[in-house]
């Protein structure tokens, strides 16, 4: 039963996915504008510290991440002027930041819910380009209109989302600063990371489906975490299914991205071949932030088939006062 139910998901968010390719592009511009947002008050925080504790920039970037965290939170306490004036640049980037990217994530998920509503079968075989090409809904005037009328609860959620980072990142900021001399050891300190970063996928799992529920019922943010929490309880296995399958995909795709960043920087230490290395790198984080974007929009199509699924289940056995009718592909 779940691979009769899990396999035409899945191919059916590739396809809407591969229909919409523009909003990959559109998704990865934004992410990476984040992205170098919030690396200026970072660097510009490492050179505080430079200026703070009298040292060289260099001998802190070289630092290992743990050691380079504790030594700029902990030297920035000593110094509150500073201490503050850093804290002000990060908010204001990243609250900033965060409000442009849920405007992006909001156009995207209504183009995605609208392809896959109506787009018909292209999952079923045979498959045809053209009909895949045809399912297609991105324009800029839908986009425009779409990010427009679901910002403001895109943006309550994301508020929520900040909020719950706020208090995990410091929970787990202030574990490393009490261990920073290692007095824990390495194991104690492995296992609070995973269980860490576990909660963080954990959260950002449950933030799309919100996200998916907001735009596809039209829904307020309390009313699209109901239906999710009721969504994820009857539906367990497939959305289950579903999430392990994309995580693992992004695991093998960041262990062949690390790969082939390691095989670049040894090709740029070669004598002629090193000049070709800067464009090589270039196209190869290009096509690492695009794929990247592609799994996680191929990952809302598939969630989409799914609720759409289960919630045409709901409307069948409300309307006929009988059990929810059996799955139809």
């Amino acid at each position: 039963m779940l691979r009769h139910t899990l396999k035409p998901a899945l191919k059916r968010g590739a396809l809407i996915a591969a229909a919409n390719w523009q909003v990959a592009f559109v998704q990865a511009t934004a992410d990476s504008l984040f992205k170098l947002l919030i690396a200026a008050p970072v660097i510009g925080g490492i050179f505080l510290v430079a200026l703070a504790v009298g040292a060289d920039p260099r001998s802190l970037i070289v630092l290992e991440w743990r050691e380079l965290t504790g030594t700029i939170i902990s030297s920035l306490l000593s110094q509150p002027l500073v201490l503050t004036a850093f804290l002000l640049a990060v908010g204001v980037v990243a609250v900033g930041g965060s409000l442009f990217v849920f405007l992006v994530k909001a156009g995207t998920v209504a183009v995605l819910v609208r392809s896959e509503r109506e787009s018909g079968p292209i999952e079923e075989p045979p498959l045809h380009v053209d009909a895949v090409a045809r399912a297609g809904r991105f324009s800029i005037d839908f986009y425009i209109e779409s990010a427009r009328a679901f910002y403001p609860r895109y943006a309550r959620l994301g508020f929520g989302l900040m909020f719950v980072y706020l208090a995990s990142g410091s929970a787990y900021l202030g574990y490393l600063i009490a261990n920073r001399s290692g007095a824990a050891g390495w194991a104690l300190t492995a296992l609070v990371t995973a269980a860490f970063v576990s909660w963080i996928t954990l959260v950002n799992f449950l933030y799309l489906l919100v996200q998916i529920v907001i735009v596809a019922d039209e829904a307020s943010v309390a009313s699209a975490c109901r239906r999710v929490s009721r969504f994820i309880r009857h539906e367990k296995r497939d959305v289950g299914a579903v999430f392990l399958i994309v995580l693992a995909l992004v695991i093998l795709a960041t262990g062949a991205s690390l790969v082939a960043a390691t095989a670049l920087g040894l090709v740029a230490f070669v004598p002629f071949f090193g000049l070709a290395a800067l464009p090589m790198q270039l196209a190869a984080w290009l096509l690492r932030a695009l794929v990247f974007q592609y799994l996680g929009l191929a990952s809302i199509g598939a969630y989409l088939r799914l609720y759409r699924v289960y919630s045409s289940r709901v409307v069948e056995g409300r309307l006929s006062h009988l059990t929810p009718a059996p799955y139809q592909p």
